[in-house]
């Protein structure tokens, strides 16, 4: 019997064939995806080069400058210097120690990228290392987002959104190449975290557990948002375990992220003992003591009777009420004991959004901190607006623990972005992951429909239905092979009466009805599925068209380097470059600047001289310092600078070119900053029936602030009016002139103003003539002397 069914072969299209098809199809499906890849990683990557193509390889922004800074004392000093670096050239006198509160990731990848490209021998600058960091992790980041949603619904949807990342605003507007800030290698970081835990939850492997918790030390040192990962995580598991979902595999992906991501962040400088002291972790702890409890009560499950079970949960469930009882007790009690309750000031403002504009006006003032607006999100997202939906009820077909997880994190990324503009980069990817998911199974619908139908327009209707029904068996072929040779192998061994043949083809024909049934179930007319595939690929293609539009116009330019379009040709800007040469070339290697915080980092880096503030906003206290005398008046501003050792004053204008970021309009937040610690300035001087003007209705406080001065000073000789492009009016005060400061250089386009504080004996000097002067006269007009 044996040499028969060796001697037999098996019929064409048999499970072989089958098996056979199958392995070729997966292998020119997986070559194919490689490829697909690899096309979405170089449009990541070369969308992101606008900004280099259009202007020049150059840093952008404010923050990345002191990235860059700090990169290059890292690679010509080394690690060991780096973590123990005092920097004296910021925040004078206090100083700053860098290694010890800044996040090192960003710098640490560009300096590794630099030692592996010179150990090649590609001689690239420091400059250009990170110049194109943000576009290099912005093609990783397009694969971790691939690997993330195949883990959730498959190979097709994983490589839609990969796509869609590759080329999201919201996205592109931190990593254009020039954007060397954390976020650069954060959502790298972020994706891939989430990636390996939905692997580990699918798997149960202690491998990927234990890589997750490294990619996890990854995003800790590489942004402040890693306490995102750390609750958004926890929520999932109290989810899973709430529906009922618990599973030694959850247990394996969750426990290992607590115990070895938590020592790893501790090592972190900038973290140290908040990755257990503060409230933002605390939610993971509780979690984690209640999935050890659910473990136990699910061990005893499996070792004790039902009811010996039953006696033994009330033990644990009582002895576990008993110790979460007191773990919350000290956590309240360490919480309480702090004035924010635990958390940081940034995370009170994300839970409560008015935090922020009654108690810490710093980080009110940071427009990345405000809320969005409905436009906004159009602009960031665009089209994906509208598949988020479609994207979020395709997770619910079939739910699963991957796809609750990609649910949960696109609620909570929602909620973030609303509070916060600069989240909509950490709402941009969970958009990505439910736009593709919609597009691809809309995709798989429509395709299949015309697929289904389209050998019945070809050939005759039964022809077609004869097709359609071969398709049917063999798809059903496909699913079982297995049990397709089985039942070829009993056959072989064993003849059947008619009888017994006749009640096995029963069931089968049965079977291919019902599948037939069910495929016809899920098929559109034809005209509907193309009429809906051109309008998917229509979508798409203005999805692309914006994101293209989007990176070489409204995100490519760099803040150092400003242009505008008029009706005599494009118009550059670059006063900052000039007025930090001016400071450069012509100031003392030891000379104090004082300027508004925006500013600290560009004057260090590009000027090489030392400020008073800058953009960690790490002193609230110094801070307030500057804004003070920025809103007092001219002798009282004085006396503050130059009790702070300051010599030069930097103002940026915009009233000349209609540059709206200027400190004119950023001067309301100055007094309000200043007066949080300094109760004299108070807001309300300087409004008039509570508007803000600079006009002839200005208020006298604000008309003699030294904001306005320095702001305003010769401008009135610009066109004999002193007319104002940004707040649109003519000033107020026009004609004045500075008695503690004097001007020394104004860039080309007023944009950049630097002044230098006169020196106190030539004013002295001049007092003390006035004073001789008066004494000589009143001697001789027989009065007293005054200075008796």
């Amino acid at each position: 019997m044996a040499t028969v069914v060796d001697t037999v072969k098996p019929p064409p299209g048999g499970a072989s064939a089958v098996s056979g098809e199958r392995n070729l199809r997966n292998a020119f499906g997986g070559v194919l995806s490689l490829f697909i890849l690899l096309l979405i990683g170089i449009l990541g990557f070369s969308i992101r080069l606008f900004s280099v193509i259009k202007y020049e390889s150059v840093i952008h922004e404010f923050d990345p400058y002191f990235n860059y800074r700090v990169t290059q004392f890292l690679i010509k000093n080394g690690i060991y210097d780096f973590w123990n670096w005092f920097d004296d050239r910021t925040w004078y006198p206090l100083g700053r120690v860098i290694g010890g509160t800044v996040y090192p990731g960003l710098t640490l990848t560009a300096g590794t990228l630099y030692k592996i490209l010179h150990a090649l021998n590609i001689p690239l600058s420091v400059e250009t290392v990170c110049v194109f960091t943000a576009p290099i992790f912005s093609a990783f980041a397009a694969w971790a987002t691939f690997l993330l949603t195949k883990e959730v619904k498959g190979t097709g949807a994983g490589l839609t959104a990969a796509a869609l990342l590759a080329m999201v605003p919201s996205y592109i507007s931190r990593s254009v190449a020039g954007s060397y800030d954390n976020e650069a290698v954060a959502i790298f970081a972020l994706i891939f975290t989430f990636y390996l835990y939905i692997k580990t939850l699918n798997t149960g492997s202690l491998f990927y557990a234990t890589l997750n918790a490294l990619a996890y030390f990854y995003m800790v040192c590489s942004w402040g948002g890693y306490t995102f990962i750390i609750n958004l995580i926890p929520m999932h598991v109290l989810l899973c375990i709430g529906t009922g979902r618990y599973s030694s595999r959850l247990y394996v992906a969750y426990c290992p992220l607590i115990v070895l991501g938590t020592l790893l962040a501790a090592l972190v400088p900038v973290v140290g003992f908040n990755a257990v002291m503060t409230s933002e972790h605390f939610a993971s702890f509780l979690v984690f003591i209640i999935i050890h409890v659910v473990a136990l009560v699910y061990y005893i499950k499996g070792v004790l009777t039902p009811k010996m079970f039953k006696v033994a949960v009330t033990l644990v469930v009582s002895v576990g009420m008993v110790v979460c009882i007191a773990v919350v007790a000290i956590l309240v009690a360490v919480v309480a004991s702090s004035p924010t309750k635990g958390w940081s000031g940034r995370s009170l403002s994300l839970l409560d959004p008015t935090y922020a504009s009654k108690y810490i006006p710093i980080i009110a003032s940071v427009s990345e901190h405000q809320p969005p607006t409905w436009p906004s999100y159009f602009m960031d997202i665009n089209v994906l607006a509208f598949l988020v939906p479609a994207g979020i009820i395709s997770c619910f077909l079939p739910l699963s623990d991957a796809s609750s997880f990609a649910v949960l994190y696109i609620v909570t990324s929602v909620y973030f972005s609303g509070v916060m503009v600069r989240l909509m980069l950490v709402f941009a990817p969970a958009a990505c992951i439910m736009a593709g998911i919609a597009l691809s199974g809309a995709f798989d619908v429509f395709t299949s429909s015309v697929k289904f139908q389209l050998p019945g327009l070809l050939g005759d209707s039964d022809a077609g239905d004869s097709t359609s029904g071969d398709a049917v068996q063999n798809g059903a072929a496909k699913a079982e092979p297995n049990a397709a040779v089985e039942k070829s192998e009993e056959t072989l061994k064993e003849r059947p009466s008619k009888k017994n043949k006749k009640k096995e083809k029963e069931p089968a024909v049965k079977a291919s009805i019902k599948s037939k049934i069910k495929k016809r179930l899920l098929v559109l007319p034809l005209e509907t599925s193309i009429i809906a595939l051109l309008l998917l690929i229509l979508l798409g293609a203005f999805y692309v068209i914006h994101c293209v539009w989007a990176a070489a116009e409204a995100y490519s330019a760099p803040s150092i380097v400003l242009t505008s379009q008029s009706h005599d040709g494009l118009h550059v800007f670059d006063d900052f470059r000039e007025a930090y040469a001016w400071l450069s070339h012509n100031t003392e290697v030891d000379d104090k600047v004082a300027s508004w915080w925006d500013y600290g980092y560009q004057t260090t880096a590009m000027a090489n001289r030392t400020v008073i503030v800058d953009n960690n906003t790490w002193n609230n206290t110094h801070i307030a310092t500057v804004g003070t005398a920025m809103s007092s008046p001219e002798k009282a501003a004085w006396e503050i600078f130059n009790s702070l050792d300051v010599k030069y004053v930097l103002v940026v204008f915009g009233g000349l070119v209609g540059y709206p970021s200027d400190d004119i309009n950023k001067f309301l937040w100055m007094v309000r900053i200043g007066g949080g610690v300094f109760p004299h300035i108070k807001e309300p001087d300087y409004l008039r029936d509570g508007q803000y003007r600079i006009d002839n209705q200005a208020t006298p406080t604000m008309l003699n602030s030294l904001m306005y001065k320095l702001s305003y000073y010769r401008f009135v000789e610009t066109d004999g009016k002193g007319y104002d492009r940004v707040r649109r009016t003519e000033i107020g005060k026009k004609h004045f002139k500075l008695t503690h400061f004097e001007e020394v250089f104004t860039t080309h386009n007023w944009m950049v103003r630097l002044y230098k504080l006169k020196p106190p004996r030539n004013r002295i000097k001049g007092k003390t003539k006035k004073s001789k002067a008066k004494s000589s006269s009143t001697s001789t007009k027989g009065k007293k002397n005054p200075w008796h």
